[in-house]
């Protein structure tokens, strides 16, 4: 008989248990219909009584509105017939989320404060730039990774994000820079980068649904060539993510050694390194047309000796790896116990890195004076957990 201990062998990080459960009624009692798939939209107009034959037809035309036009109320919905605009209000809505707080940087990046309906903040990020416009979408409320650099990772798990709360921020942004019906030429919001606060590969299902909306050809429309999926090594789910979502990958690397890994990224301490690049090696569809992109965030006398860019050369060819390395000044916040390399290691560990034949640009800090750089996103309020909230609920009842 296995003990707790046999199971649990590696000491350091344990994986969260994903708990299904139904999203929260909202306090009016209808439901959101952002983050339903057509068939969903049927099933839930059947569930509210419509008759088969119309749920089918209506279904697809509030998909349409929903994920091409942007509608935000069924009176938008010109092909529905007037009639059936208050049947649907008092059952459904077209939510987004709210918006709690609204920046912009001095250099354009724009950095959303977002509130759910059950009182969990959360952020979203849109950066510009003159040949694409790229939006860092979070799929949790904190995070379970404790990454030392990363202020996000000082922030404890509340719940993940709900299919709809994660697609509903790439809509919320649509609104934000007018680029309602979908189109595929023109326009500024062109790249995903699920890079915000959370593990996306610990909220796999949600993140999975989300993005299939946002690749739908007949919603949001956007290529899976122009998403991007980004982990700290949740290496028994990379390979579904694969398969199943099919967008590019991205690593967070950010040391080439156990021992300084294991510090900076926990979850080293169960999926090393080694294992990490095999999985990587293993990802569906990554070749050199889609290279697999690796993070590494340059901490002084840390992880940016000329030693470690030669051994991280070293790794990435020894794995035959499709790679491109984005080196990421460190982006300072309060109470941070690392300092930023200064600009002379940064580039002669590029230089490295360039000459063993792999593309390591460094990443032009964004965002910096409205905390919307990498690694600075956190909510200001602490946020209570789901069972914080629960027991305060029951108590409320008894």
């Amino acid at each position: 008989m296995q003990t707790a201990a046999n199971l649990m062998p590696i000491p350091g990080h344990v994986d969260p248990v994903p708990v299904p459960r139904a999203p929260s009624l909202r306090a009016d009692g209808r439901i959101d219909l952002i983050g339903l798939t057509k068939e969903q939209l049927r099933q839930t107009l059947l569930d509210a009584g419509m008759e088969l034959k119309q749920a089918k037809l209506r279904g697809k035309q509030i998909f349409h509105w929903l994920y091409n036009r942007g509608a935000t109320e069924f009176a938008q919905m010109t092909d529905i017939a007037k009639a059936q605009h208050p049947w649907l209000t008092e059952r459904f809505v077209v939510g987004r989320p709210e918006v709690v707080e609204a920046q912009v940087s001095t250099d354009g990046t724009r950095k959303w404060l977002l509130r759910s309906p059950d009182g969990q903040d959360y952020e979203a990020v849109f950066i510009p730039d003159a040949d694409r416009g790229t939006l860092c979408v979070s799929s949790q409320v904190g995070c379970t990774l404790n990454c030392t650099f990363c202020h996000t990772g000082t922030m404890r798990l509340v719940r993940n994000l709900t299919a709809g709360e994660i697609v509903g921020q790439v809509m919320l942004a649509r609104d934000a820079l007018g680029e309602w019906p979908s189109q595929p030429e023109g326009r500024m919001l062109t790249n995903i980068v699920m890079m915000g606060m959370g593990e996306p590969l610990y909220n796999f299902d949600a993140v999975r649904d989300a993005l299939k909306l946002v690749m739908d050809g007949d919603g949001l429309a956007l290529s899976k060539r122009r998403i991007t999926l980004s982990t700290s090594g949740v290496v028994p789910m990379m390979a579904r993510a694969g398969a199943e979502i099919g967008v590019n990958l991205a690593v967070s690397l950010h040391a080439v050694t156990k021992e300084v890994r294991d510090e900076i990224v926990p979850l080293n301490r169960k999926y090393g390194i080694e294992e990490l690049l095999q999985a990587c090696a293993d990802y569906p569809g990554a070749n050199n047309a889609r290279r697999i992109t690796f993070e590494y965030v340059m901490l002084k006398d840390k992880n940016d000796s000329d030693a470690d860019a030669h051994e991280l050369v070293r790794l990435l060819r020894h794995y035959d790896l499709p790679a491109k390395v984005n080196l990421i000044p460190f982006n300072p916040w309060p109470g941070a116990n690392y300092e930023c390399s200064t600009p002379d290691r940064i580039r002669s560990f590029s230089d490295i890195v360039f000459e063993g034949g792999i593309s390591a640009p460094v990443r032009t800090p964004r965002g910096r004076d409205i905390d919307a750089a990498c690694g600075q996103l956190k909510t200001a309020a602490e946020k209570k957990s789901r069972a914080e909230l629960d027991r305060e609920a029951a108590a409320l009842v008894a």
